[in-house]
């Protein structure tokens, strides 16, 4: 069974346990709070030098860090990811553009501002820059959510959840998503998916394979 290191209000960790959950795939939970520094041990840097959640042992000692490079690991051979050679090109054209244009301006806002206690006053200086490039990645977003249902190979795939996971808490960070009803659609679309759970739901060890069948 995997071993899952996650922060329950990380979106980088949500979207592993969002795509388990989906796969109805058991594993063991272990809770790690970054802003306590417990992503800081000497235990834990043993495991990922970079000091940063997901983290997922996939076997005993075997440890993949970075939240993408997860995803596509657990999902390789499932609905989730498709064999076709430009589809899968296509998921990960997006799962690029989540890390480079989204996570670290909308993800970045809803660190600093939802999660650290004072962080608005902390990072004055970058909000500006933060809010104008993040309503530009969600642009692009609506762009193409207004003539696809989904982001790649017509169907839900590992883009959709890089994408899900700080798209739909960016009304916690002052990002108004009134006036994108192409992504307000899709953000449904992916909330009525068999098996999804939220970000703040916590299963017992082993028992997300459980409540994903009966979701």
């Amino acid at each position: 069974m995997y071993k899952l290191y996650s922060m329950q209000r990380s979106g980088n960790s949500y979207k592993v346990r969002l795509a388990l959950a989906l796969l109805n795939t058991p594993y063991e939970a272990i809770e790690i709070d970054i802003l306590r520094g417990e992503s800081r041990t000497p235990d834990f840097l043993a495991k990922n030098p970079s000091g940063q959640v997901p983290l997922l042992e996939v076997e005993e000692g075997h440890f993949l860090a970075e939240s993408n490079a997860i995803l596509w690991y657990v999902s390789a051979g499932t609905k989730l990811a498709p064999e076709p050679r430009i589809e899968r090109a296509e998921v990960l054209r997006w799962m690029f553009f989540e890390q480079h244009a989204l996570e670290p301006n909308i993800g970045a806002a809803y660190f600093w501002l939802a999660l650290v206690r004072g962080g608005r006053d902390l990072q004055t200086h970058a909000l500006e820059d933060w809010m104008e490039r993040g309503y530009a990645a969600l642009q692009v977003m609506e762009n193409h959510l207004k003539t696809h249902r989904y982001f790649a190979a017509n169907q839900l795939t590992v883009a959709d959840i890089a994408l899900y996971g700080y798209t739909h808490v960016a009304d916690r960070c002052d990002f108004d998503l009134s006036t994108f009803p192409a992504i307000r659609e899709w953000l449904r679309r992916v909330e009525h998916t068999p098996g999804f759970v939220a970000m703040d739901w916590t299963p017992e060890i082993g028992e997300i394979a459980d409540v994903a069948a009966g979701a």
